[in-house]
């Protein structure tokens, strides 16, 4: 018999995100769908690992019946630890989100619900990540689940597209005013940092980072189209290497260098 498509789902808001819970659903009505997430809101995490301490897994309930699996690290974590130890078959696909809050341009650097979906890619497995240009923890998420589960199986059902990577921002707007869906490239936002000084009551220094993200405007980007009305779809490529200088770098002479050894 032929096994149901699997997904694995996660994300970087916590198990109990409404976002998650939503995508869950609509995911669950072509596939199976098993949920590794945090035990605990891990926004901003970026691609970090747990090696200090032990990662414990506890079963989370939702509305009387277990809803998946909550881990006390982050969200690579989970997929890590997912793959490895806790699903009986690989994934056909993961799915990260929905997450509150956009991760377009310089975001999907420091974004979890990103490096999630990186980890998928990492392992070989087509992986995309999905978040909503509000952090608005009451904003109805129902929609942009369904959108999001729509524009799945559209990708899927594309034969000559076998995608790595995907990261998806949905505007958090109306069903009626979203204008359509744009592919996309990633802008060239930015983070103004600011650090605001403050003393706790044993009379030591803290920082709180207030700083401001400064969108792009340049038409094509996922900026722009979250800022004027159309959902984003980015293809993701986490290439290092910057090819550009290897040839120009092979030019410089390192002779003499190894006089380090000497050190």
């Amino acid at each position: 018999m032929q096994k149901k498509f699997l997904v694995l789902a996660t994300n970087d808001d916590g198990i109990d995100s409404n976002g998650l819970f939503h995508l869950v659903k609509s995911l669950e009505e072509f596939a199976e769908v098993k949920v590794v997430a945090p035990d605990k809101q891990q926004s901003a995490v970026g691609h970090m690992l747990t090696i200090s301490k032990p990662l414990r897994v506890t079963k989370f309930y939702r509305n009387g019946e277990v809803f998946g699996y909550a881990v006390n690290g982050s969200p690579s974590d989970c997929v890590k630890l997912a793959l490895s130890t806790l699903l009986d078959r690989k994934p056909d696909l993961i799915v990260s989100g929905i997450n509150f809050g956009q991760n377009t341009s310089v975001n999907i650097l420091y974004s979890g619900t990103v490096a999630a979906a990186t980890e998928g890619c990492l392992a070989g497995i087509p992986s995309i990540a999905i978040s909503l240009g509000t952090y608005d923890l009451e904003f109805d998420c129902k929609f942009p689940a369904e959108l999001s589960s729509k524009i799945i199986k559209k990708l899927l059902n594309e034969q000559n597209l076998q995608f790595k990577l995907l990261n998806i921002n949905i505007p958090a707007l109306p069903p009626s005013e979203i204008k359509g869906i744009k592919v996309t490239h990633c802008g060239n936002a930015y983070w103004k940092d600011n650090y605001i000084k403050r003393v706790d009551p044993f009379g030591r220094d803290y920082y709180w980072f207030a700083g401001k993200f400064v969108p792009s405007d340049d038409e094509g980007s996922d900026d722009w189209a979250i800022a004027n009305g159309f959902v984003s779809i980015t293809p993701v490529n986490f290439s290092f290497t910057d090819y550009s200088l290897i040839e120009k770098m092979n030019e410089v002479s390192f002779d003499g260098l190894d006089t380090l050894r000497n050190f």
